[in-house]
């Protein structure tokens, strides 16, 4: 399902000293994929220290799995921590940065946020940041843009630079690309792939990246199209049953060696056997959940695992929910093929509640 797109796109951005970038900057890594950007006049950016080494949790190896995130050089654990649930809720700061301590102090090591989530006030940044004050170098830090436009992005970014109190984020990605539309546009002049382009030459951001659930040929063509490092695609057990990521974009994120993050493993809790659905006029969007999921946590877990993917983010409700799903990753063993299929049989009644974020036609 695509967010909603509330940022304006008015004219040019008012930097207020947060990037000099150039022309030459974007021409050089899109490489022929969009027109040369114009050069702004604008002052001089914070920059981390020229060949810092990726962020390092001490916790981690021996805390659970590790799998290489593409060609980025890390080792991520197969357990990260989403930016969603407890950590998106307005005045939450009792319960979710204690919940971001207690992920590190449990060998967590990659963290998601955006700037779209807890609204205009960008709540799970803001608690991402108290944390990252102190714990930057434990955590490799991904966040990412919903807008379409150069100056949009640029914008988002500096704004995640202050809240997440870092001069630099590992991972800067597209968030909810959702139709060819969105493809086109930050692929266009004066698109955001000429922000991602600057960002990186700056050394704002180490890496690029894009995210999608509606639709996997989306993401298909906008990887054929650019090369980002990583890619945060939409996956669970129900997934074969309706637009399948992971028969239709999972092989060419592999063929492209690119870091695989995996999200939307529980469904927001809709694939889990002890979910109770809320009241129909409660419950946003237009797929609605009716009946109590199917599979176990460990479960949904262990399918997502067994695929091709870096690691997995999942949303917290509380500190005991955390180290359930850790104490899952410290124990995964990957099921074979027949195991697999046996949880997606499993999962097929509760398949589109499960999927509700994808395309369905009217």
């Amino acid at each position: 399902m695509a967010d909603e797109d509330g940022e304006r796109k008015d004219g040019a951005i008012e930097r207020r000293g947060l990037l000099k970038l150039g022309a030459a900057a974007a021409a050089g890594l899109v490489a022929g994929r969009l027109g040369a950007a114009e050069t702004p006049k604008v002052a001089e950016a914070a920059k981390p220290a020229s060949g810092a080494a990726l962020p390092w949790n001490p916790r981690t190896a021996e805390a659970m799995p590790t799998r290489n995130l593409g060609k980025t050089g890390f080792r991520v654990g197969i357990f990260s921590l989403g930016g969603q649930a407890a950590i998106e809720k307005a005045e939450n700061d009792a319960v979710a940065v204690p919940l971001i301590e207690r992920a590190l102090d449990l060998g967590v090591n990659y963290v998601d946020t955006s700037a779209r989530y807890g609204g205009e006030a960008r709540w799970s940044e803001r608690y991402f940041g108290q944390v990252m004050a102190k714990r930057r170098n434990e955590a490799f830090l991904a966040t990412k843009t919903h807008e379409r436009t150069r100056d949009g992005s640029l914008r988002l970014l500096e704004t995640s630079l202050k809240l997440l109190r870092t001069d630099h984020v590992d991972l800067w990605q597209l968030h909810a690309m959702s139709t060819m539309e969105d493809v086109e546009k930050v692929c266009a002049k004066g698109g955001a792939l000429e922000a991602f382009a600057e960002a990186r030459e700056q050394k704002l951001v180490r890496f690029l990246g894009l995210s999608g659930h509606t639709d996997p040929a989306v993401l298909a063509e906008a990887i054929r199209r650019f090369p980002f490092d990583t890619i945060l695609l939409a996956v669970n057990a129900a997934d074969p049953h309706h637009l399948s990521f992971q028969q239709e974009l999972l092989p060419l994120a592999v063929e492209k060696e690119m870091g695989i993050v995996g999200m939307k493993v529980p469904a927001r809790g809709r694939i889990l056997a002890g979910y109770v659905p809320p009241p129909l006029e409660e419950q946003r969007g237009r797929i609605k959940a009716t009946r109590p999921g199917t599979l176990s946590m460990r479960e949904a877990m262990r399918y997502v695992l067994s695929l091709a993917v870096s690691t997995v983010i999942v949303g917290c409700d509380s500190i005991p929910q955390l180290e359930e799903n850790v104490a899952i990753a410290r124990a995964f063993t990957p099921l074979a093929r027949e195991q697999m299929a046996a949880l997606e049989k499993k999962a097929e009644p509760v398949a589109k509640q499960s999927l509700w974020f994808h395309r369905w036609e009217a």
